[in-house]
C-alpha cells in the first residue's frame, strides 16, 4: 500500500514536470512575444538553442504530458481507495491532502500551454 502511494506521488511529480515542459515550449515564449519581449526571447534562445526542440515537437510534448496526467489521475484514484497504514498514517494523510491540488494545478498548467500552442495561433 505504501509503495502504491509513493508511486502515485512520483507520477504526480512527473506529470507536473512534463506540464512545465509545455510551458517552456509554448506558453512562456508566446507570452513574452505578446508582451513585447520578442528580442529578449530571441537572444535567450540564441544562448540556449536546446529550448527550440520542444517547440518544434509540441505534439509529442503535449502527448507525453497528457499521458502523464492520465497516469497521475489513475494513481490518485487508486490511492484514494486504499487505507493508510497505521504506522505512517500522518504522512499518508498529508500526502493525500496535497496530491489532489498538485494534480489540479498541473492540469491547469497543461491547459494553458495547450491554449497557447494550438488554439491561440489559430485565432491570430
Amino acid at each position: 500500500m505504501w509503495q502504491a502511494l509513493k508511486e502515485s506521488r512520483a507520477i504526480a511529480y512527473a506529470s507536473l514536470f512534463t506540464s512545465f515542459g509545455t510551458l517552456l515550449c509554448c506558453a512562456i515564449p508566446s507570452t513574452l512575444v505578446l508582451l513585447g519581449f520578442g528580442a529578449g526571447l530571441a537572444g535567450f534562445l540564441g544562448y540556449f538553442p536546446q529550448l527550440i526542440w520542444p517547440s518544434e515537437h509540441k505534439g509529442i510534448v503535449f502527448g507525453v504530458s497528457f499521458f502523464m496526467l492520465a497516469l497521475a489521475f489513475a494513481g490518485q484514484r487508486f490511492s484514494d481507495s486504499k487505507t493508510c497504514p497505521m504506522d505512517k498514517k500522518d504522512a499518508c494523510e498529508s500526502a493525500r491532502s496535497w496530491a489532489t491540488p498538485i494534480l489540479i494545478v498541473t492540469f491547469l498548467i497543461n491547459l494553458v500551454g495547450a491554449f497557447y500552442a494550438f488554439i491561440l495561433p489559430e485565432l491570430l
